[in-house]
């Protein structure tokens, strides 16, 4: 029996994946999180991969406070860049498949059209920059495929939807902003690209490279959060404002829409649109009264 070994097992995506096990015949899993291995100590790590052996590898392991980034580079850079290479080296001896997640930030958002992955990047903030740096880390390595995705959410942990909903239950109205746009992706979703992913290296030749995924479909964080309130049946209004009366420390994408198409044709994905897949995890919680 094949193993794969899931890091950053308690995020979202890992849950979201832990969900999923029984879905991928013929697999066993291990999930580790950092108070099961801390990935930036090299020695330690080497020691662990040579203990658990694993056949494939999915990277969930990252630094996502973007907006501490800025203030915090030498610990971002640790787990997004760093991490990335120490993987990249031990695929290298070892020949484990990687899967390792990246992000929309690598793009710098500016252009009017959907993002490609022969774009080449050009970040505007330390999480980006981070991330990047991770990419190129791997860029050559053909045991490595790397997954761009963006505006994660799910029913676990702190995201968006999860900020939303709060506010929705606590406020009458708040401020949105509509001039980014993107595509919200559904962790679920992702978590079955990833294991569909898995299937299909198995069927045929694994292919590395660098993929976008992100659900189908176009839309601001103001419309995010409208869809949000509307499908959970909140009162709270949400008010368009732009980016400039809403500053943060990190740059954000003004647009960062991804084209799937290579994802879609290289592992015959079928990608859920934005709105049912949020519908799909706000029913899901309503199941579970959490909202």
């Amino acid at each position: 029996m094949k193993h794969i070994l899931v890091t950053g097992g308690n995020g979202q995506l890992g849950r979201s994946l832990r969900q999923r096990t029984g879905n991928l015949e013929n697999f066993r899993f291990t999930f580790v999180d950092l108070a099961d291995l801390n990935l930036t100590d090299a020695a330690l790590t080497r020691q662990y991969f040579l203990d658990v052996r694993p056949d494939y590898v999915i990277n969930c392991a990252a630094y996502t406070a973007v907006d501490k980034a800025e203030s915090d580079s030498d610990s971002c850079f640790s787990a997004n860049a760093g991490i990335p290479a120490l993987l990249s080296s031990l695929s290298d001896g070892m020949h484990f498949r990687l899967l390792h997640l990246s992000t929309d930030y690598v793009y710098n958002g500016n252009l009017p059209f959907p993002h490609t992955e022969e774009e080449i990047p050009s970040p505007g903030s330390v999480y980006g920059k981070s991330k990047y740096a991770g990419e190129q880390a791997l860029a050559r390595n053909k045991y490595a495929l790397i997954i761009r995705t963006s505006w994660l959410y799910s029913e676990f942990g702190n995201n968006f939807l999860a900020t939303m909903l709060r506010l929705g239950s606590e406020k009458k109205e708040i401020g949105v902003v509509y001039d980014q746009t993107g595509t919200p992706t559904y962790a679920g979703d992702l978590a079955d690209a990833l294991l569909s992913i898995v299937a299909f290296s198995e069927r045929h030749d694994f292919v590395p490279g660098v993929f976008n995924y992100a659900n189908e479909g176009v839309c601001s964080w103001y419309d995010f959060a409208t869809e949000i309130m509307c499908l959970a049946g909140k009162a709270c209004k949400v008010i368009p404002i732009r980016t400039a009366d809403y500053p943060l420390p990190a740059l954000r994408p003004v647009y960062s829409v991804m084209d799937k198409s290579a994802i879609r044709k290289t592992f015959q994905l079928a990608i859920p649109y934005w709105k049912d897949s949020l519908r799909t995890v706000i029913d899901n919680l309503q199941k579970k009264e959490e909202i």
